[in-house]
């Protein structure tokens, strides 16, 4: 139902869209963007292009990438502003002084007004600021200040003075209702004035060239000279008059920009006089201007309520459709001085300035083409001829996309469609349609290779080489190019240059070589890849890269190639339905998501030869900590501050900039930024390089700003933790040493002990064998002694029974008992004893005694028996050393047996010779 009556609607309502032409590019600021109130009363930037305004709230500061509002010590309103060198003055309700700008970065309020003498105020409020060589004048509506080496001067006219100008190192003044006067050695002079000036309103006054321009808020605009006035040009004065004039702005000796309160911003230019209007309807926030003023080719205008920038003597220039009817436009094509958009809600004529429906073509437009000099038009409805304001369909097949010439023929062209291709055929002034059998999918992309050798490219099944037959009717051959072919079969694009079928795939381009019948890289178009092609000429070419920055790329593949990275542009461009009209040499049209664009490349090379893309200024940079002055350009932070570094740079020179930063040093980075807001965390440290850049439109990066930073390491990095680590390991080298060297002498000590005690030891072991030796010669001698005194008695006993026995043979019986006598005392067991206990007693030390303190019965006989039971000596061999018999010293062994308590099993000599001493 909603369809109905929109179709209804567009039929039967031809609709005329607001006229307008081809305008620079707005950018809006509006209030909450830059957060202080919305009416902006003065304007003024330096020389880097830094802009300030007069807010209701205060100072606002614009550094090109940042808001800062700066408030008076009192929050008056600001109402005018001036830079002048590195001051920035004020004025406002009772008060004006200068604004300048700290090493942090933060601007400091002056007052001056403690300098006035012998004057009150009444209730003034200061509009107006100029220069004029040494001297700031400072203007009320009731009272001119001067400002000179520390002094300010009041001059007090007497009436309202509604402007103040210089103008041939003259100041001008005007009044309310007295003309024109001269401002000279603190005294007015009037002037000549023209009765036109009478009962207007002077707002507004300028130098231009030899005169001044004076405007009036309801009268218009005037060249003042020699005490005359002449209008300017009616178109213009007409448009000021009715619309109130409130702001004037030189622009160049040629253009002079107005400010309305009811219509926004008037364009003229004095030697065409052409006139352009930025108004609401055309991208301004609103139509009353408070104040202007240029930089550049930039124009500042403070609004009732926000700030605008405009790019003035843009080579990029647009037309835009704020209603929405219009829609995204998907092709252009020119007719004379006329010219035709398709878009997705239908076909519009665009007349000089106004824009109009055409009825009934509302639907989906894909194509327009100038072809057989007819307008031709691709809907989805089928294929229609535009003559003048009204349709004629000529082709009832859904959708039309792209018309191609049949080579060498001069009325037959063939098109891709929803379903197919159609062949279009013009005889006399009529046209007809009919499909070509055999091709049953969609093509948007299609070109001869030969009159007979046609080539497709399917949405998304690749690329097809058909072979047709004489008539164009109906397929004879067909070819597939798949995934062995073309990296990727989705989205093939297709196109003729230059006599060769080249193919992009996957980003990549490819050319068909006819001769081996193969598809080859094009290499041609290798730095291309990744970069869609939307026009060629086949000498100029028009790419666009695929990626987010939208960076539109013109070329000639030889000595030209410029990159234009402006986003206000590239934002507005349809991702892959973008398209380029040719209007001639120079001027292109681009098809946006709400109107057109108008590129004149020849505007664009000049702009971008004299374009000035300096080094960035650094506003601000800060650790996590604190805030570092901007006129530094090595910067220290200590490390626990270095989690979070945040720097600031800006172009104020230039529109919404892009930049490029490199880091070098412990870390390396690099990256383009959108703006100028750069930000680094947890940096390791070390000393860094920072090299930033700015990236002008065509992509061209500026000389770099040089940043060092150099980030301190942690506490236990510091020098004074390395120098106590130094001590520390120092001190426990030492301590290890001196361990050392104490357990070496204590191993030194130690073996010196040991080696002592080794010595000893062998020295004992010496002594000891000596004296084992010693003892053993002892003993041997000991066993000698006894053994011959027992062998000496044995034999004396032998003797003895012998002579016992041979008593008889005996006959002298006194010579008998002389020879027994000394054998008895031959055998003299005391003297032997005595001999053997002295020995005995060497070798067995304290043996006698220990013996009789354990056994205190024992008899000196037992004692013997016991020390030759010691020596291991037999019963045998003690019988003739105690000269009793065999018998005799069993018994007597026995007994001692029973006096030592030693059972029978127990072997008594073997407990004699372990006893211990």
């Amino acid at each position: 139902m909603i369809t109905r009556l929109l179709s209804f609607f567009f039929l039967v309502v031809p609709i005329l869209l607001v006229g307008q032409n081809l305008l620079p590019p707005i950018y809006n600021y509006k209030a909450f963007e830059y957060n202080a109130a919305g009416q902006n009363w003065g304007l003024s930037t330096n020389e880097k292009g830094e802009l300030f305004s007069a807010n209701d709230k205060g100072l606002l500061y614009f550094n090109g990438e940042e808001w800062t509002l700066y408030k008076l010590p009192n929050a008056t309103i600001i109402r005018s502003v001036k830079c002048i060198g590195d001051r920035i003055y004020t004025g406002s309700y009772e008060e004006f002084g200068f604004w300048k700008k700290e090493p942090n970065g933060i601007f400091k309020y002056t007052s001056l007004t403690h300098l006035i003498t012998n004057h009150t105020f009444t209730n003034e409020e200061f509009w107006q600021i100029l220069p004029i060589g040494d001297q700031i004048i400072f203007r009320s509506f009731s009272a001119i200040y001067i400002y000179s080496n520390n002094q300010i001067n009041v001059v007090q006219p007497g009436f309202t003075v509604t402007h103040i100008a210089i103008h041939s190192n003259k100041i001008y003044v005007a009044s309310k209702s007295k003309g024109l006067f001269l401002l000279e050695d603190e005294q007015l002079k009037p002037l000549a004035t023209p009765s036109v000036f009478n009962d207007a309103t002077i707002i507004s006054m300028n130098s231009f060239k030899d005169k001044l321009l004076i405007g009036t808020q309801l009268k218009g605009a005037y060249f003042y000279f020699d005490g005359e006035a002449t209008a300017l040009e009616t178109n213009i004065n007409a448009l000021l008059k009715q619309h109130q004039l409130n702001k004037v702005e030189v622009l160049s000796d040629q253009e002079l920009a107005f400010g309305t309160i009811k219509n926004g911003i008037y364009l003229y230019d004095i030697n065409d006089r052409t006139i352009k209007n930025l108004n609401r309807a055309t991208g301004l926030q609103n139509n009353t201007v408070l104040s202007l003023t240029k930089f550049e080719d930039q124009i500042w205008a403070g609004l009732e309520n926000g700030l605008d920038r405009i790019g003035n003597n843009s080579a990029i220039t647009y037309f835009t459709d704020y209603s929405g009817l219009l829609g995204t436009t998907h092709d252009i094509v020119i007719q004379g001085k006329n010219s035709y958009l398709g878009s997705n809600t239908g076909i519009f004529q665009l007349l000089g300035n106004d824009l109009e429906f055409i009825p009934g073509s509302q639907g989906h437009v894909w194509d327009m083409e100038l072809i057989e000099k007819d307008v031709m038009a691709g809907h989805n409805a089928g294929t229609f001829r535009v003559q003048s304001k009204s349709l004629d369909q000529i082709s009832h097949i859904a959708g039309g996309y792209q018309f191609v010439k049949v080579p060498e023929s001069n009325n037959l062209y063939l098109q891709g469609t929803y379903t197919g291709v159609a062949l279009f055929d013009k005889r006399d002034e009529d046209w007809s349609a009919r499909p070509v059998f055999g091709i049953d999918f969609p093509v948007k992309q299609l070109c001869f290779e030969d009159r007979r050798t046609l080539w497709a490219a399917h949405p998304y099944k690749g690329l097809f080489r058909f072979g047709l037959d004489d008539n164009l009717e109906k397929v004879t051959d067909k070819k597939e190019f798949g995934p062995d072919v073309l990296p990727n079969n989705y989205q093939v694009k297709l196109y003729r240059i230059k006599n060769q079928i080249i193919i992009q795939s996957d980003g990549k381009w490819f050319k068909y070589d006819p001769i081996i019948e193969e598809i080859n890289l094009f290499k041609e178009f290798e730095a291309y890849n990744d970069k869609s092609l939307i026009y060629s000429d086949g000498d100029n070419f028009w790419f666009i890269d695929n990626k987010p920055n939208k960076e539109l790329i013109y070329t000639n593949l030889k000595d030209q190639h410029i990159s234009i990275g402006k986003s206000q542009l590239n934002e507005r461009l349809v991702p892959d339905m973008e398209h380029i009209s040719k209007r001639n040499d120079s001027i292109y049209l681009l098809t946006l998501s709400d109107g057109f664009a108008q590129l004149n490349l020849s505007k664009l090379q000049r702009n971008l030869s004299n374009l000035r893309s300096n080094a960035p200024v650094l506003s601000y940079f800060k650790d996590s900590h604190q805030s570092y002055a901007t006129t530094d350009s090595a910067f220290a932070i200590p490390y626990k501050y270095a989690s979070d570094i945040q720097l600031q740079v800006a172009s104020p020179n230039l529109i919404k900039p892009r930049y490029y930063y490199e880091l070098k040093g412990p870390l390396s980075q690099k990256k383009y930024k959108s703006n100028g807001n750069i930000t680094f965390q947890n940096l390791p440290y070390g000393d860094y390089i920072l090299k930033l850049h700015t990236v002008s439109m065509d992509n061209k990066i500026s000389e770099p700003k040089l940043v060092q930073l150099s980030i301190a390491p942690p506490w236990f990095l510091s020098t004074y933790s390395i120098l106590a680590y130094l001590i520390v390991l120092l001190s426990i080298i030492l301590l290890i040493r001196w361990y050392n060297q104490r357990k070496l002498k204590r191993k030194q000590l130690a073996l010196q002990i040991k080696l002592e005690q080794q010595q000893d030891e062998r020295l004992a072991q010496l002594e000891k064998d000596r004296l084992e030796k010693e003892i053993k010669n002892k003993q041997n001698e000991l066993a000698r002694t006894t053994m011959s005194v027992a062998k000496k008695n044995e034999l004396i006993l032998e003797l003895k029974d012998l002579m016992v026995l041979n008593k008889d043979a005996f006959k002298n019986k006194q010579r008998y008992r002389s020879l027994t006598k000394k054998l008895d005392s031959s055998i003299n067991e005391d003297e032997d004893w005595q001999q053997f206990e002295v020995n005995f007693k060497e070798l067995h030390n304290d043996f006698f005694e220990n013996l009789l303190k354990e056994y205190p019965k024992l008899t000196p006989k037992d004692l013997k028996l016991c020390a030759y039971l010691k020596m291991n000596l037999s019963t045998k061999e003690i019988a003739p050393l105690m000269a009793i018999t065999v018998r005799g010293v069993e018994i007597h062994r026995y007994r001692l047996r029973k006096k030592l308590g030693i059972d029978s099993s127990q072997n008594l000599s073997n407990y004699l010779i372990q006893y211990k001493q």
